[in-house]
């Protein structure tokens, strides 16, 4: 019988039994359920969102129903939780295990292989099959926290260069200002570009914030492999559909993470025939690099002058009506708790 863990003790055998499988617990989940034989837990798995993670199963009970026990049971509390996707991140190992669980594999590096459970990847690309275009195509994907002065310049340098730019703008909500607003100012700030093609990337960015580590070592570039996956599902999966041969990325003299992910596409890219090309960044006027983190923290301490040159006036409009409100008041709580 499969019992959702929760009390400490159930936790504590979960943490023992994840470690003696080489693993390690990972807070941050939705729940966790578990096979007990008589009092003594031998297989436990977890949900977090749409991502199943923390799979183990007692050595001498391998080789049973446990784990696709356990795999039926979260894809149903998963799908019933309202997702019509679900995600597996586990070792290449265990890729043919998951395919028997009806599983399919986005993506592999050495490390970690991302597996789904829904064939979201295939109704997503086919959502967008209106929007492939002939000729030489171009991608950019941006977080666009929000839309500025500097995006829209990488954005106008790029689309002179191919037939065809596809904008994507990545969908998941870690950001300040959330999803559908970021998604219409850079809809709004692109609308005088015709060979632009703005769309989301869905579940298939893979996200750093939701990335999980529990079945890697502590010495493992957890860093590099997300960056490696995700450049592998791009170019593997989405850049072929779209026809796709060539990438763009703004210059990266102040964050060591996203200088570190343009040096991972410098490296992936090309094994997959995509020309990584990057463009310069342009200064505001009395601020240096115009970048998002900046235009936030304007938006912080209210600083008008400053935010007009680095944003532009689409995203300026929307600054000033009332929708901003619920952002500036968050700003303001996030400065509060951290003095």
């Amino acid at each position: 019988m499969i019992t959702e863990l929760y009390s400490p003790t159930a936790i504590r055998a979960a943490r023992s039994l994840l470690e003696r499988s080489d693993l390690s617990l990972e807070e941050g989940y939705d729940e966790m359920v578990g096979i007990y034989e008589m009092d003594t837990l031998v297989a436990v798995g977890a949900r977090a969102g749409n991502i199943l993670k923390m799979f183990a199963v007692e050595p001498s009970h391998q080789g049973g129903t446990l784990l696709a026990d356990m795999v039926t049971e979260l894809v149903g509390r998963g799908l019933s939780a309202g997702f019509d996707s679900l995600f597996v991140y586990t070792k290449p190992e265990y890729i043919t295990t998951f395919e028997a669980y009806n599983f399919a594999l986005l993506a592999s590096q050495e490390k970690v292989a991302l597996l789904e459970y829904g064939k979201g990847l295939e109704r997503w690309l086919s959502s967008h099959r209106s929007l492939i275009r002939t000729g030489t195509n171009g991608a950019v994907v941006m977080n666009c926290n929000p839309f500025t002065r500097g995006h829209r310049h990488l954005i106008e340098q790029v689309a002179g260069q191919v037939d065809n730019l596809y904008l994507f703008v990545v969908a998941a909500e870690r950001s300040l200002f959330p999803f559908p607003v970021r998604m219409r100012l850079v809809r709004e700030g692109v609308a005088d570009l015709p060979n632009v093609l703005v769309l989301d990337t869905s579940h298939y960015a893979v996200s750093n914030a939701t990335f999980p580590t529990y079945f890697l070592k502590k010495n493992d570039p957890v860093a590099r492999i997300q960056m490696e996956l995700d450049l592998i599902l791009f170019s593997s999966r989405i850049a072929p559909f779209f026809r796709i041969t060539r990438r763009f990325a703004g210059s990266e003299p102040c964050c060591g993470l996203t200088h570190q992910y343009n040096e991972t596409m410098k490296r992936i890219l090309p094994l997959y025939g995509i020309t990584l090309t990057e463009i310069e960044r342009i200064h505001s006027a009395s601020n240096g690099v115009i970048s998002a983190s900046r235009v936030r923290e304007a938006l912080a301490a209210n600083n008008l002058s400053l935010l007009e040159e680095m944003l532009p006036e689409t995203t300026m409009a929307f600054l000033r009506g009332s929708e901003a409100d619920v952002i500036r008041d968050k700003l303001r709580h996030d400065k509060e708790v951290t003095r």
